[in-house]
């Protein structure tokens, strides 16, 4: 068949809902291309073009256009072998999509995705096609399909009152002041107009969303949410990290064996928990400087960029200072956790590090007066919020930046022990850390829980064990574990353990 004709039968068997949605996906925000093309035309122009003139005229030709140029693109494009190019990313986002949709071309050729997938060094397990979808574009999916037509009119009125941020956008007037939003599809451009314009202003990303919930919190909750949903709640799950689908991350298991009894029940309950949680697991056993560089050179591949987490869990002895390593150098932990978070396929995503080892030698031993505790209490919080809110700065978006973020935002280090202190463990099972988080995590999956809260439950759970040195003295202590967080979005446990699925993204 000529294929002119399968790309025209393939266009009119999706319907527009689903041709909004794939247009969107493949149109990525973050996808690696040039802000101005080589025909000197703005990139996100060109992209929220074909949006604008749909909700304008009600009519999806420029998008089918789009879609064909893709496809015909794609259809005569050859794999260069080693180097990866923006088509390479195109590729692999638009067959996400479409199997995402579940309007994969018959004619298109996986092979050549495979192809692709070769040049990434994607192994058996990435070549999953959820991992190649972007998580905060399924967000804001959700939101979009949370939302009634009457609710993406009245962000798009908002939006239009703001002179400042939509001056001389010849898109924005291409769409008009007045929307019809409800033929079938059109609530899906307009909402998507809309982000992928605030994404192109540098108002939102996928961490700050500040500025699409202001938009959607002028909605009239009765007019403008599908049944079953609120304001708050679209607004609540904007502040959560894009986590969507499997993988819900990569985790790297970093544990010295030697000379730590039960240090591989730690790499096996490790390793089993994130398995459950539905993340692609690798493991460094007794690693050393030059090991753990070539880590750190491994996760700056291309192919990371498509994860949307990472958690990194340290196991071994140490100090105050330092972590020991297998061959007896120490690592200095401050260096450690500040040159992971910096590496860039991972910026703007959650970076979790459990970091498992002692950090001296004291110990809260039980005995004498150390059992009572004290309490204090003062009011000198206890002041009305209507006071608090009128002593507030009023901050404008004159002096609000997205586009600078330091490296350590958006890291968790939860450690095992406070400064100072040693972090029990036991002679079978490794660090009781571990086993309790490992624990913790497995029994919260289906709750909603974030990991911070599970975070919290540990460290009561922690510090309810009586432990009991190895010496001679058999001294019992406690032990108290803490985390340093500087997220900027709540991280949740998935709701569902994330099965790795039979097919994969190509034929192997």
């Amino acid at each position: 068949m000529d294929e002119v004709i399968q790309v025209t039968q393939w266009l009119s068997s999706i319907t527009p809902r689903k041709k909004a949605k794939l247009f969107f996906f493949t149109t990525h925000a973050d996808a690696p291309s040039p802000m101005v093309g080589s025909n000197g035309v703005d990139t996100h122009e060109e992209t929220q073009l074909p949006l604008a003139t749909t909700v304008a005229l009600h009519n999806f030709k420029n998008i089918d256009e789009f879609l064909k140029k893709k496809v015909n693109t794609f259809s005569c494009y050859n794999v260069i072998e080693n180097e990866i190019t923006k088509t390479d990313y195109e590729y692999l986002r638009f067959y996400s999509a479409c199997k995402y949709l579940d309007v994969v071309p018959p004619f298109l050729d996986l092979e050549r995705i495979s192809a692709i997938q070769n040049k990434f060094e994607m192994t058996d397990e990435e070549r999953d096609y959820r991992l190649l979808l972007d998580s905060a574009d399924l967000m804001l999916e959700k939101v979009c399909d949370s939302l009634k037509p009457a609710g993406v009119s009245q962000m798009w009125t908002a939006l239009r009152k703001d002179g400042n941020l939509i001056r001389g956008v010849k898109t924005i007037d291409i769409i008009g002041f007045f929307v019809d939003p409800n033929p079938t599809g059109i609530k899906e451009c307009l909402f998507f107009f809309i982000v992928r314009f605030l994404q192109k202003a540098d108002k939102i990303n996928r961490v700050n969303t500040n500025r699409l919930e202001r938009l959607i919190a002028q909605c009239d909750e009765s007019s403008s949410c599908e049944e079953g949903k609120t304001i708050d709640f679209i607004i609540d799950s904007l502040r959560f990290y894009p986590t969507e689908l499997y993988p819900f991350g990569f985790c790297l298991i970093m544990c010295v064996i030697e000379g730590r009894d039960g240090a591989m029940q730690e790499i096996e309950k490790t390793m089993e928990i994130s398995r459950h949680l539905g993340m692609i697991t690798h493991t460094e056993k007794n690693p050393t400087k030059e090991t753990i560089e070539l880590v750190k050179k491994e996760l700056m591949k291309p192919k990371y960029q498509f994860y949307s987490s990472f958690t990194c869990w340290f196991m071994s002895h140490g100090d105050s200072n330092s972590m020991v390593l297998a061959d007896g150098e120490t690592l200095e932990r401050e260096w450690f956790l500040t040159s992971f978070p910096d590496i860039s396929t991972f910026q703007l995503k959650p970076k979790v590090f459990f970091m498992v080892s002692c950090r001296g030698a004291n110990k809260f031993s039980l005995k004498g007066d150390e059992f009572e505790g004290q309490s204090a209490t003062c009011d000198y919080y206890d002041i009305g919020s209507a006071l608090i809110r009128n002593r507030m700065l009023d901050i404008t978006d004159s002096v609000r930046d997205i586009s600078y973020v330091q490296p350590m935002m958006d890291t968790l280090v939860a450690y095992s022990t406070i400064l100072d202190h040693l972090s029990g463990r036991a002679n079978t099972h490794g660090s009781i850390y571990v086993d309790r988080a490992c624990v913790l995590m497995s029994e919260n999956i289906s709750r909603g829980r974030s990991l911070t809260e599970i975070l919290e439950h540990l460290s009561q759970d922690l510090h309810e064990i009586l432990q009991e040195t190895m010496d001679e003295d058999r001294i019992v202590y406690k032990q108290a574990c803490h985390y340093d967080s500087f997220f900027r979005k709540t991280l949740k446990l998935p709701y569902t353990r994330h099965p790795k699925e039979d097919v994969h993204s190509a034929p192997q």
